[in-house]
């Protein structure tokens, strides 16, 4: 990346070594440990003396399960990396930021715009880090400091590794169509999802954060702007926006099949309705029968 000394950060020990052993600046940081973060910070701090010209959250976690079935501690681990661990982090290198009017780059996504079906723990946290980074943006804006948020679409990562062992629970809502929770698994990585290559992603967010700055009003034609849209699918999400929610519901509904789920329950009630208007039918000509041996026994 010519122009930028790129600090990576890892959780694990041996990354960092292999890092360091091709020439790369690494650092060790799990973002969602309050120590670990502040430690991060005085190391990054030493090697760019005190001044940072971006500072970018790229950290995320996913979670695929029907909002009825999730795990509120699940929930809440999802919620840590891709939110509350963007609110320290920019707690923290903020000060470093300050001197020289420097850049935030949040990672979100574009299922933060959609109804993302059995996704729903992973959307609402990129939809509130979206909230958060329009808000931190007006906030920062006195001191010169940025606030970029780049709306990816599907772009190749292993983000889904890990996942297809993980299936419904027990009396799930959702066991009668369980194969679509099963293709509706990993669809980011799926060839249809038509993710981009992560080296193309990121070629592009550079190209992008490195442009010049221009008045706000012009952002979005004009200079480096305030969000960013690139990925698999993501100029689909991006124009739909603009029809309104409906055009979302009408076809994420459609392209997560429920529909079948619908019909089933619907037929099922149907039988129930049947099943008890042949029993209230059967009582009936039993009390009939039951009136008439009466009458003849008095006889």
């Amino acid at each position: 990346m010519p122009g930028f000394h790129v600090i990576s950060t890892v959780r694990k020990e041996s990354l960092l070594e292999q890092l360091r052993s091709k020439g790369l600046s690494a650092v060790l940081l799990d973002v969602t440990d309050e120590a670990s973060i502040a430690t991060c910070r005085d190391q990054v701090e030493k090697m760019v003396d005190g001044r940072l010209d971006i500072l970018v959250n790229n950290a995320g976690r996913g979670h695929t399960m029907p909002a009825t079935d999730m795990a509120v501690a699940t929930a809440r681990a999802v919620y840590e990396t891709n939110l509350f661990s963007v609110m320290a982090l920019t707690s923290t290198f903020t000060p470093l930021l300050i001197p020289t009017r420097g850049l935030i780059i949040n990672i979100s996504s574009i299922s933060s715009f959609v109804p993302f079906i059995f996704g729903s723990a992973y959307a609402s946290s990129k939809a509130a880090l979206n909230s958060y980074s329009r808000t931190l943006r007006q906030e920062l804006r006195p001191f010169g400091v940025r606030v970029m948020v780049a709306m990816a679409g599907t772009v190749q990562s292993n983000i889904a590794s890990g996942k297809k062992g993980v299936g419904l629970p027990e009396g799930s809502l959702y066991a009668r169509v369980s194969h679509l929770f099963e293709q509706r698994k990993g669809f980011s990585q799926k060839a249809q999802s038509r993710p981009m290559e992560t080296s193309a992603f990121a070629r592009r967010l550079v190209d992008e954060a490195s442009k010049g700055e221009v008045a706000p009003f012009w952002r979005s034609w004009l200079g480096r702007p305030d969000w960013f849209w690139c990925g698999g699918q993501s100029s689909v999400v991006y124009w739909t926006s603009w029809l309104g929610d409906w055009a979302f519901d009408f076809g994420m509904w459609r392209r997560s099949r429920l529909s079948e789920l619908e019909a089933m329950v619907k037929e099922n009630e149907k039988r129930k309705e049947k099943d008890s208007l042949d029993y209230q039918w059967s009582t009936a000509n039993c009390e009939l029968v039951s009136s008439g041996r009466s009458k003849w026994q008095i006889q």
